[in-house]
């Protein structure tokens, strides 16, 4: 990590950040209070995956989407669910099916008549993308038609319907789940589709241990009371300040230079020999210390 002066100010494209700022470092303390908090109050009702919920955490954080990949029965849905209800924002679960239709997700204009003047006019009908946290569950059973209705929401935080734009309320999070091991029917997501994922989380069947505590707590009575101790605002501010987070010129050469690797290569069409040298140049690359977070 590298040393600067007490005081010092570090130079960013979008403005100047100052390291001894007492509200920034106020702030870094609440998001490290409130993702200790987080976690307790989820505890309630998941058991183990501690993996899963630490990048479920760095999802919020960082304002971005996560596709989650797991058998049946693993707690996805309930873990996004139970998120929800922690930060006591708004939830919309969406099933995925192969009859899903784009305006079954964004909303459509329907005709209704004024009661008073007799009057007959076009009224938006706001579809479950507009929430805080969407869940798409089983993302892949549904044609990249329907699919492509997300497009815009994960990347803009807004949707376009009938020529007319509407934004999206902040904070903005589309989780999605599949299952790796049941393919039939179901519609692979186009590389346009995972791009506007930051996570590819995969998650898979607790310990021991874990499965005895699950079978204990799923065969009683359950009625966890939670807490919150992060709002929307709070989640709002923790991206804002993630954003104004400095990184030394090196660093961000390095990460240049794994992207430019990595998109000057299509994986579809190389060939054994060329394969084999991307495989060295990224593990040459990748063998050099990243301490972007360090």
């Amino acid at each position: 990590m590298f040393d600067l002066p007490k005081g010092a100010l570090v130079e960013l494209h979008q403005g100047t950040v100052d390291l001894e700022s007492a509200n920034d470092v106020a702030l870094a303390d609440r998001l490290n209070a409130g993702r200790k908090q987080i976690v307790a109050e989820l505890q309630k009702q998941i058991v183990g995956q501690d993996d899963v919920v630490q990048l479920v955490l760095l999802t919020l954080f960082v304002g971005g989407n996560s596709l989650i990949v797991g058998v049946p029965g693993l707690a996805k849905t309930l873990l996004i669910q139970t998120l929800a209800r922690v930060l006591d924002l708004k939830f919309t679960r969406i099933q995925f099916t192969p009859d899903l239709m784009p305006s079954d997700i964004t909303g459509t204009d329907l005709i209704q008549e004024d009661t008073t003047t007799g009057r007959r006019q076009m009224v938006f009908a706001p579809g479950p993308i507009f929430s805080n946290i969407v869940l798409a569950d089983e993302i892949n059973r549904t044609p990249p038609k329907t699919q492509s209705a997300l497009l815009e929401a994960m990347q803009e935080h807004r949707v376009t319907i009938q020529g007319r734009t509407y934004v999206l309320d902040e904070p903005f999070y589309v989780f999605a789940t599949q299952n790796p091991i049941e393919l039939e029917g179901t519609y692979p997501l186009p590389e346009a589709q995972l791009d506007r994922f930051m996570f590819h989380i995969i998650i898979d069947h607790p310990p021991e241990e874990e499965e005895f505590e699950v079978v204990r707590t799923t065969t009683a009575i359950q009625d966890p009371q939670f807490t919150r101790p992060v709002t929307g605002a709070d989640l709002i501010a923790f991206q804002r300040l993630v954003r104004r987070v400095p990184v030394a010129e090196g660093d961000e050469v390095k990460v240049g230079r794994r992207m430019m690797i990595t998109l000057s290569c299509d994986h579809r069409v190389m060939d054994g020999a060329m394969g084999a040298r991307f495989l060295q140049t990224v593990k040459r690359y990748l063998e050099e210390p990243l301490r972007l977070l360090v």
